[in-house]
């Protein structure tokens, strides 16, 4: 993005966004709960030939079973770090966790169905579990050591640690029946300090390595990153997908008291919490597209409340009565359309219409009913791309990403108002145009400007994309609401 990008204009706004999120997410250290092994021999092992690029748009070919165990992981409600031989010959157990050169802390680690494992790795994740930590292979224990050099020794060394690790097992079973043994889908046992786990099923071995999932994945199916601080916890949660989450949720750690950050507003404010026998329970309200910020404490904290709304049965539908004008086109558009709804300005019939680079302003007078609210939202719909809103002369916000919505109450006046929705759109329709017009536009030579497949493009072919407001526009009246 540049100054060159239409969107520019509203930049600010995101830049703001991305300022409060990384001033969480560069606090503290991960806590993720699982390490999970890299099987890089056995990725080699089935690609053909002899040279294997780890390509980003390529990774679904070479690692299709990796990426399907970190997405089963994940899906479960735990997070995951890669780790490699070398990270494994340098990680520690300290107090029942695996520790990183890098200081992060871990539950356990999951060893994936590898077939390949160097023999010193082998010996350590054996050193590791006897040491006080938790080791969960599934889908198989290794079999052999990978390449040929010095490989009678390694093998042995090898076979040493395996045949331990299987005598620790089959003492453990001590006592069943055989056909008992058969039956057995996990193996769960002591092995020195810590244990070893075997099994087939995700589900079911991850339970046993005592780690709480958590429920905001596992029950509303929101992302997450969670990392620790010196007073408790931090999460980023996100509702990437169509439904949104109005509703307790248990979080899988050992806190006492929690605060809400607006990372697109800046508003922050005391959770509503109450504790449980599974652990510390926060009310969350996201729309889905939206984000928030939930930090837990080790100890009560003092701080004004967090605003929970919930909309009104009635809305106020602003249907009828707006004027489009442009603050800046390139090509120009003069005038003023009286469009009534609010729609695409690809759709006037006005030349450039299709093919401008714009900033356009939506404009509506109307008049605000009495109705007793605690907060009124502005809920603008489908927007393409980004809107900053004035209301009576004030502004009141930019939104940037879905759900484009605005808390404008203290804007309102009681009878008749003025909104103007600053509509900006990208630079898709005026760049297909040039290229459809052979005008250089490119003033740099940079090879990643190419497709998926990295093959020289242009955009001349590209449909006019819908600019402005696409929806109908409503004013929700809200009332203020106490978690119960």
């Amino acid at each position: 993005m540049s100054p060159t990008n239409s969107i520019w204009r509203d930049a600010p706004a995101f830049f703001d966004y991305i300022g409060r999120c990384q001033s969480f997410l560069q606090m503290g250290k991960p806590d993720n709960d699982f390490l999970v092994y890299l099987p890089v021999y056995d990725l080699w092992n089935e690609q053909e030939g002899r040279l294997l690029a780890f390509d980003i748009h390529k990774m679904h070919r070479v690692a299709p079973k990796f990426i399907a165990t970190v997405n089963e992981i994940c899906n479960n409600g735990y997070d995951v770090d890669y780790i490699s031989d070398s990270f494994v010959r340098t990680t520690r157990c300290v107090g029942g966790q695996l520790v990183t050169s890098g200081g992060a802390a871990y539950k356990a680690i999951i060893v994936p169905g590898v077939k390949r494992m160097p023999a010193d790795v082998l010996a350590q994740l054996e050193k590791l579990a006897r040491g006080g930590a938790t080791v969960a292979f599934i889908g198989g224990m290794p079999e052999d050591v990978p390449g040929y050099g010095n490989l009678e020794a390694r093998r042995k060394v090898f076979g040493n640690a395996l045949e331990r690790i299987k005598m620790t097992i089959d003492n453990s079973q001590l006592g069943t029946t055989p056909e008992a043994n058969c039956q057995l889908s996990i193996v769960n046992c002591q092995l020195g300090k810590g244990r070893i786990i075997i099994g087939q099923d995700y589900r079911e071995t991850l339970a046993l390595c005592g780690v709480q999932p958590e429920e905001v994945k596992t029950q509303h199916g929101m992302q997450y990153i969670r990392r620790r601080n010196d007073k408790g916890h931090h999460y980023f949660i996100s509702a990437l997908q169509p439904e949104g989450l109005d509703g307790w949720v248990t979080l899988s750690v050992a806190d006492v008291d929690a605060m809400i950050f607006d990372p697109v507003t800046g508003k922050k404010g005391r959770a509503a919490t109450r504790a449980t026998d599974k652990g510390l329970q926060v009310y969350l309200q996201l729309n889905s597209g939206q984000s928030l910020i939930v930090q837990t404490f080790d100890a009560p904290v003092d701080a004004e409340a967090w605003s929970y709304l919930q909309p009104q049965t009635l809305a106020l539908t602003l249907d009828h009565g707006w004027r489009l004008d442009f603050v800046e086109s390139t090509p120009t558009i003069e005038g003023t359309f009286n469009i009534d709804s609010p729609r695409s300005w690809t759709t006037l019939d006005a030349p450039h219409a299709t093919t401008t680079m714009a900033t356009g302003r939506y404009t509506l007078e109307f008049d605000l009913p009495a109705i007793a609210a605690d907060e009124w939202v502005l809920d603008l719909g489908d927007v393409r791309e980004s809107a900053r809103v004035h209301i009576n002369g004030k502004e009141a916000g930019t939104a940037w990403c879905v759900p484009f919505q605005l808390a404008v109450g203290e804007y309102l006046e009681s009878g008749k108002n003025i909104i103007e929705v600053e509509v900006t759109n990208l630079p898709a329709n005026r760049i297909a145009e040039l290229d459809r017009q052979q005008v250089p536009w490119r003033r740099f030579k940079e090879i990643n400007v190419v497709d998926l497949n990295y093959k020289k493009t242009g955009y001349a072919h590209w449909a006019p994309l819908p600019s402005g407001l696409n929806s109908q526009v409503k004013l929700i009246p809200m009332h203020n609401v106490v978690p119960q």
